[in-house]
Parts: structure tokens; C-alpha cells; sequence
């Protein structure tokens, strides 16, 4: 009975050791056939974190499917995708978690090729180390230096470089002491602090996990034993409280807390903390976790705070020491890269997602992009899948944020696209921008534009944005022939459908704009002119407009068109007769008879019905000729423009 006791008790100590265990995430990198998997699998193997049927299938794969000759192919263990296996390369990130004695390890397995950047970007976004293959045959080449520019642009601040296939330079330490001078010289352009060095050969095992007998020139740890003990914890931000909030926590009407994960700094009790964005102040009272109250906290823990007073807090407010803010601001710069594999369009309004908060944004400026494989940077006017480069940004409402250098959780952020919601990009925030140096698109050309009265914005532009184009629904008839019932529905199926339209009302204009005219003819048609003009500068800015006037007779309506444009100038006449006019419309036609009114169209002033109307309707058919007309603006791509 005291066995089982003991061996209980030796489990539990166990279990408790293994949770107190520090994690370790990294990723390794380099071009292909370097050996990446290969090492990953040779690092799993040789630590025993394998079970015995995984050992009996990578024996059993390696001689069906392997690419090592007679060894053992590791690289099965980590390539996954049938396309990865008969290719014998990587395409998608990998992840694999093992643990040792000393830690628990979460690696990222990333592709080598320049097309799979943006999985690098990904695997490597929560990284804190980066293992950089280089073929010992091949030494430093292109996608080194790309691979060790996208792991500076993360922020990881440890890089080990491992010199892989030494056994096929026959482990000369003169070419080991090469490349590493070749990599130095190009690393000392990047801000990465902790660089190392391991030759090491992952098929045959040598400084992986043992150090073997090939290499004795080198004297470092081998690979594990540095992984092992590199020295991270101090890479958080313990210095800068903020405290984004996720959720307010209303389990019961006696408790309101907001619960997030610290993404830096120390949140104490007792601790003053301010209120981002209303100010406000307040004191800690507790910080409560699942296993009960604490102290304090910090990064990464999972906490709910809750404040001495009542302070109105939602999702995406932020709680920060009031003597220590970030940046409260609407523009920046950063870094973006592009994944997406639609071109970036820079008249898009997209979403931001930063921390827990959500707004709009776009893109102001492009300043250059970067080759990654060169360090060269150049003036383009968009980005394509992968590319990477600096922009400016501004949001609808102001982010709280740091530069991404000082603070990883609040320097990043994603787009996404509003029509398809994909994320289209990630960007590493470098600082605020200066009011001195917002960006200006104002050239010598377009001031000149500006001089004449002419638009900066092409038609064209305006089409793409709303997927539209500007032009005039004018519907004429007779008072009560259900005309403005038909504008009125249009207007909200198509504001519904997600076009930008306006509908000119004449009854809202004749109280406004044109309150001083009469109806007589002269008034009545000034009245229209007004409208036109109206119609006119809201097309040429994008927008549909409606306008449903009686517009009596083929003069007043050809004069409409010409200022409009006849050729967005679309006429359409709702065909009723004079009986049911006056029985839609019964109060205005007892006024005629009572001589309270004259001047009625097709009563006592002639009205002429179109003979040219695009469409033609009866009003008991309403919803049939809502139909009618949204397939009318489709096959002439007035909406959608596509």
C-alpha cells in the first residue's frame, strides 16, 4: 500500500515538474534540400520523444518513400502533406511539440521556397528563436539572407545559425569558420543581438543532441544543450503595463471584471491604473484567476481584474499605468507584409484587428518596397502576394499602440478585406507618424486640377470602389401614378443590395433649395434644372441617384438629360391613367375641382408622355418592376459594375 502511495505521489511530482517546465517556441528556416525536416525529426528521434509505432512506420516509410539513401529519412516525421512527401520538400507549416528534462519545445517547421513567405511569417509570428539552416556545400546564399530578414522583421532575437551537411564537407572546420564569417558580415545590417553558430550534420546525428566524434574542433553546445538553456524570459516587455481588454465578465450582478491576457508589464493590486480611451482612473481591488486570486501578473497569464470603482469599460479599451502610456494615435507607419493573392488595392477601406480592437483603415501611402532577397528597396504603387514593404496607415479611430521593437502584442496587427474577409496582410508598427510628415499625394500636376475646378479621382476609380457607376434613375408620370412608391422601394433595395445611391425627393428639394419657387412653367423648370445639377455632381462623384418629377413634356426632359449627360441619364415612365391617379391620389384632385389648385399635368396642363423611356410600368405591378429594373442596371453594369 505505501508503494502505491510513493509511486502516486512520484507521478504527481512529476506532473507539477513537467507544468512548471519553461516553453520554448522557434522556428527553423532555410532554402530547400537544407534539411530542415530532416533535423526536426533527427532532434525528436535522438531526445526519445518518439513512440514505438512512430519508430516502426519512419523505418518502415524511409525505405518505401524515403529520399536518404540507406539512413533513415527524419524528414517523414515533420512532412505531412502527400504533396510534401512525394516531393520531398515542404509546403505548409508544420508544427511539432516535444519536451526534455529542462523544457517544453514548440517548433515550427517553415517552407524554404520565396512563394511560401508568407507561411514563414505565420510559423514565425510567435517565435522567440529561429534556426537558420545553411548547406555547408553551399554556404551563405539568397534565401539565407532572405530567411534572416523576415526573422529580424519578427523581432526574434535569437538566432542559431546551423552549418547542416558537414559530413559533405568533410566536417573541415575551415569551411565551417567561412560561412560563418560570410553570415556575419551580412547580419551586422539587421538589428538581431544573439547570433550562434553550430556545425552539425542532421543525417548522420553529429551536435544535434550528442556531439559525436567528427567535429572535436568545435567546442559550444550542440544543439539541444543550446536550445535547452538559451535565455529567454527576459524578451518580454515586463516594463509597460497593458491590459487589453477581451471580455467584461458578468457572471452574477455582485461581479464585474475584464478579463484578457497581459500582453506586457505588471498589473499589481493596489496598482493605479488609467482607462484607455476615456482616462478615467481607478485602483485594482482583485485580479482573479481559475485557481483563485493573485497578487500580481504578467505576460502571458490569463487574468480578470476588477477595479475599485465603477468605470464604464468595454472590449478593446485598454488599462495602462498613468505614468507610463503608449502611442494614442490615428496614423502610423509599419511594416506590411502582403498575403493575399489579389493585388493590394489602395482604395480599399479595410479592417484592422490590433490587440482587441476593431476599426477601419487605409492604406496613405506606400514609401518602398523591400526585396527580400536583396535588402533593395523601390518605389511601387501596390503590393503583390508576399511582398513586403513600409506604409503609411491611418485607422478611423485612434489604436493604442507601441512600436512593434518594444512591444510584439501591441505593435501588430492584421487587414482584412471587407468584401471576402480573408486576411490579406500583417504589419509590425514601426512609430507614430508626425503631423509634419503625413503624407501628401498633392503633386505639381494635380494643384494644377485643383486651379480649373477639376477632380483628383478618376471616374474609373470611383466605379472599382463602389463596383458602380454614377448615374440617374428619372422616373416620370402623373401625380398619384405610384412614381415616387416605386423611387422610394428602389432606393432601399438597392441601398440594401450595397449600392451608394441618393434619392432626390422634390418635396424635401421644394422646401429647401428651391422654397422660393412657384409652380408655374417658368418655376417648374427652374426647379428641374436644380435637380439635374443636383443628380449631376452626385454621379460624377460614384453615386446612383433616383429623381421621380412629373417633368411634363420632351423638351423639359431633353433639358434634364443634357445637363445630367445623356448617356447616364436613364428615363423610365410609370404608365397610369388619369382614373386611377385620382383615386391613388384623391385629395389633390378634389382641390382641382374645388378651385383650390390648377395647373395640374394631364388635368388642365397638357402632359406629355414619353415616347423614349427605357422602361415602361404599371403601378399595380410593383415588385415585378422593382425586378424589371435592378435587371435593367445589371445588363448595363450601372450596379454591379461587373
Amino acid at each position: 500500500m505505501k508503494k502505491m502511495t510513493t509511486k502516486k505521489l512520484n507521478i504527481q511530482e512529476f506532473l507539477d515538474q513537467d507544468q512548471k517546465k519553461d516553453l520554448l517556441r522557434l522556428l527553423t528556416a532555410g532554402s530547400v534540400d537544407d534539411g530542415k525536416s530532416t533535423l526536426i525529426g533527427r532532434l525528436m528521434a535522438d531526445s526519445k520523444m518518439l513512440y514505438e509505432d512512430q519508430l516502426e512506420a519512419l523505418h518502415r516509410d524511409s525505405k518505401r518513400i524515403g529520399h536518404a539513401g540507406e539512413e533513415i529519412d527524419y524528414a517523414l516525421l515533420l512532412d505531412g502533406l502527400k504533396a510534401e512527401r512525394e516531393q520531398g520538400i515542404t509546403i505548409d507549416v508544420a508544427y511539432r511539440y516535444f519536451s526534455t528534462a529542462k523544457r517544453k519545445f514548440i517548433i515550427a517547421d517553415t517552407p524554404g521556397h520565396e512563394q511560401y513567405t508568407r507561411n514563414m511569417i505565420t510559423g514565425g509570428s510567435t517565435a522567440n528563436l529561429a534556426i537558420i539552416l545553411i548547406d555547408a556545400r553551399y554556404g551563405v546564399i539568397t534565401q539565407t539572407k532572405r530567411h534572416t530578414y523576415l526573422a529580424n522583421l519578427l523581432g526574434i532575437k535569437h538566432v542559431v545559425v546551423a552549418i547542416n551537411k558537414m559530413d559533405l564537407a568533410d566536417y573541415k572546420q575551415e569551411r565551417f569558420e567561412e560561412i560563418k564569417a560570410d553570415y556575419k558580415a551580412f547580419v551586422t545590417q539587421l538589428d538581431i543581438p544573439d547570433v550562434n553558430f553550430i556545425p552539425l550534420s542532421a543525417l548522420k546525428g553529429d551536435n544535434v543532441v550528442d556531439k559525436g566524434e567528427n567535429m572535436d574542433w568545435y567546442h559550444g553546445p550542440c544543439l539541444l544543450e543550446f536550445l535547452e538553456n538559451v535565455h529567454v524570459s527576459s524578451d518580454r516587455n515586463f516594463d509597460d503595463l497593458r491590459f487589453p481588454v477581451q471580455y467584461v465578465l458578468r457572471p452574477d450582478i455582485k461581479f464585474r471584471g475584464f478579463s484578457t491576457s497581459v500582453a506586457s508589464g505588471i498589473i499589481k493590486k493596489g496598482d493605479e491604473v488609467m482607462v484607455l480611451p476615456s482616462m478615467k482612473k481607478s485602483k485594482v481591488e482583485k485580479i482573479v484567476t481559475y485557481e483563485g486570486e493573485l497578487d500580481y501578473a504578467f505576460p502571458p497569464q490569463s487574468v480578470t481584474v476588477t477595479l475599485e470603482d465603477e468605470i464604464d469599460i468595454s472590449r478593446g479599451d485598454m488599462l495602462v499605468h498613468p505614468d507610463n502610456l503608449p502611442r494614442v494615435e490615428r496614423q502610423f507607419e509599419a511594416m506590411l507584409v502582403w498575403m493575399d493573392e489579389t493585388d493590394m488595392n489602395l482604395s480599399t477601406q479595410f479592417y484592422i484587428k490590433h490587440a482587441n480592437n476593431n476599426t477601419k483603415a487605409r492604406i496613405d501611402e506606400i514609401k518602398y518596397k523591400v526585396d527580400v532577397n536583396t535588402l533593395e528597396k523601390s518605389n511601387i504603387e501596390k503590393f503583390k502576394l508576399n511582398e513586403i514593404g513600409r506604409v503609411v496607415i491611418t485607422t478611423t479611430k485612434p489604436l493604442y499602440f507601441d512600436p512593434y521593437k518594444k512591444n510584439h502584442q501591441t505593435g501588430s496587427f492584421i487587414l482584412i478585406d471587407p468584401v471576402t474577409h480573408n486576411t490579406v496582410a500583417v504589419g509590425m508598427i514601426i512609430d507614430k507618424l508626425g503631423s509634419s510628415s503625413l503624407p501628401s499625394r498633392i503633386t505639381d500636376v494635380d494643384k494644377a486640377k485643383i486651379a480649373l475646378g477639376e477632380a483628383l479621382i478618376k471616374p474609373e476609380e470611383y466605379v472599382q470602389k463602389y463596383n458602380q457607376k454614377g448615374e440617374t434613375i428619372w422616373i416620370t408620370g402623373l401625380h398619384g401614378s405610384g412614381k415616387n412608391e416605386l423611387a422610394f422601394s428602389l432606393e432601399k433595395k438597392l441601398f440594401d443590395n450595397g449600392a451608394a445611391v441618393v434619392l432626390i425627393d422634390g418635396s424635401s428639394v421644394r422646401s429647401g433649395l428651391s422654397r422660393e419657387l412657384d409652380f408655374s412653367p417658368a418655376d417648374r423648370a427652374e426647379n428641374l434644372r436644380r435637380v439635374a445639377h443636383i443628380c449631376k455632381m452626385l454621379n460624377d462623384q460614384g453615386i446612383i441617384t433616383i429623381a421621380s418629377y412629373i417633368s411634363r413634356n420632351e423638351s423639359l426632359r431633353n433639358q434634364v438629360a443634357e445637363i445630367i449627360g445623356k448617356d447616364r441619364f436613364h428615363l423610365f415612365y410609370m404608365d397610369a391613367d388619369l382614373e386611377y391617379c385620382k383615386n391613388n391620389k384623391p385629395e389633390l384632385y378634389e382641390m382641382l375641382e374645388q378651385g383650390k389648385t390648377s395647373g395640374l399635368p394631364g388635368v388642365d396642363l397638357e402632359y406629355e408622355a414619353p415616347n423614349n423611356a427605357k422602361l415602361v410600368f404599371k403601378p399595380e405591378q410593383n415588385e415585378e418592376n422593382l425586378d424589371a429594373i435592378l435587371d435593367y442596371l445589371a445588363i448595363n453594369k450601372v450596379f454591379p459594375n461587373h
